[in-house]
């Protein structure tokens, strides 16, 4: 049962996205303001290449010894694989949240980790007013 409710928890999510997205691309404004899949996507592989980046650097730092980020009680352990979807999650979510707490940067870490947090908040302001501008510059076509 609750494997059949976690099935449609997830089904339910999707779809909503899926009709978010659709949303967005049928109702956009008209020609010359147009809300631009172009950009949307340009933002997602901004982001993507962001999270990668902090991530292979929070995973090189660990490996050359120097404790970035604990995982409960002490230092991140387990597979290559398990580490690297650590330093992952963390990278992401200290890029798009606060933090959830269950990993938590610690001396060098703790810089790293502000300077991504600094980036994730100024990465949509300079994306709205990048777009304003090239908007506001583009000449009007009638």
């Amino acid at each position: 049962m609750g494997t059949l409710f976690l099935w449609l928890v997830t089904l339910t999510a999707v779809t909503g996205i899926i009709m978010s997205l659709l949303l967005l691309i049928r109702n956009q404004p008209p020609y010359g303001r147009r809300v631009s899949i172009h950009n949307f996507l340009v933002l997602l592989l901004v982001y993507a290449t962001v999270i990668i980046g902090f991530g292979c650097l929070y995973l090189s730092l660990h490996f050359k010894g120097i404790p970035v980020l604990v995982e409960g009680t002490g230092r991140l352990t387990g597979s290559l694989v398990h580490l690297i979807e650590d330093v992952m999650y963390f990278s992401a979510v200290t890029l798009l949240t606060v933090g959830y707490g269950d990993i938590i940067p610690q001396g060098l870490g703790r810089w790293i980790a502000m300077l991504q947090a600094l980036i994730g908040y100024l990465l949509p302001a300079a994306f709205v007013v990048t777009t304003v501008i090239y908007n506001e510059n583009k000449p009007n076509r009638l």
